[in-house]
């Protein structure tokens, strides 16, 4: 198959992301001085997210608050060929513009990438190794994966469903109709912050029954509600 141009947008859902969103822009600006494009799509920052992140992008929009929303809203401007969905406490691996022109020119429809949690401490390296092993095998893939998708497919499943979890599960679940996931060995590295402050082990084992109560048919809403007890006031 024939080299075709990758053109890439990538969409950042952000909430009171003022602390870290400069450097995580700064990371996107020379695919920006090569024509691709990043949008930001705040959920009703309170902080100065929205005036950092102005500069450093090349829409800054507002959508309801949930990632789900925010997605699509960013997706339904995009003018990419290639979606890539990035947290804002997400970095790429230096090598993401060849290893996504692979996926171009592959018939793959949707991928991620391998996930590297930040923290220094040997259990994060097992984490992230069985992380990227479940969905390798499932062909299942999260937001810390930085999903990617060619638009026109994104837009022929209907984009995220408008859950206030478990939205790229139920994304992954669709698109697997089409395509195994192109999975990137390159790592995304996301921070461990998460995981720092709730403990390891109460996150691990938190995340597992989250996803299997969503398996087993119970409303994202009321799981949502267990993931976030309190006020949700940052987009983790």
């Amino acid at each position: 198959m024939g080299t075709v141009p990758l053109h890439v947008s990538f969409v950042l859902p952000v909430l009171n992301e003022a602390e870290g969103i400069v450097v995580a822009l700064n990371e996107l600006q020379g695919w920006r001085d090569q024509g691709h494009e990043v949008i930001v799509v705040d959920g009703g920052s309170s902080d100065a997210t929205r005036d950092l992140a102005e500069p450093l992008c090349d829409q800054l929009v507002s959508a309801p608050r949930g990632r789900a929303n925010q997605m699509n809203t960013g997706a339904a401007l995009a003018g990419g060929e290639v979606l890539v969905f990035l947290h804002a406490d997400s970095r790429l691996p230096l090598d993401a513009l060849p290893q996504l022109q692979q996926f171009v020119d592959s018939p793959a429809a949707w991928g991620r990438f391998d996930v590297r949690l930040s923290g220094e401490s040997l259990i994060f390296r097992v984490i992230g190794w069985f992380m990227n092993q479940r969905s390798r095998i499932t062909g299942i893939a999260t937001g810390d994966q930085a999903m990617f998708a060619r638009r026109v497919i994104f837009q022929e499943v209907g984009g995220f469903e408008a859950l206030p979890l478990m939205e790229d599960i139920a994304l992954s679940r669709r698109l697997l109709a089409l395509s195994r996931p192109y999975c990137i060995h390159s790592r995304v590295t996301t921070d461990s912050r998460r995981w720092e402050r709730q403990g390891v082990l109460k996150t691990i084992l938190l995340m597992w029954q989250l996803r299997w109560r969503y398996w087993r048919g119970e409303d994202p809403l009321k799981l949502a509600q267990v993931y976030y007890p309190d006020a949700r006031t940052k987009s983790e």
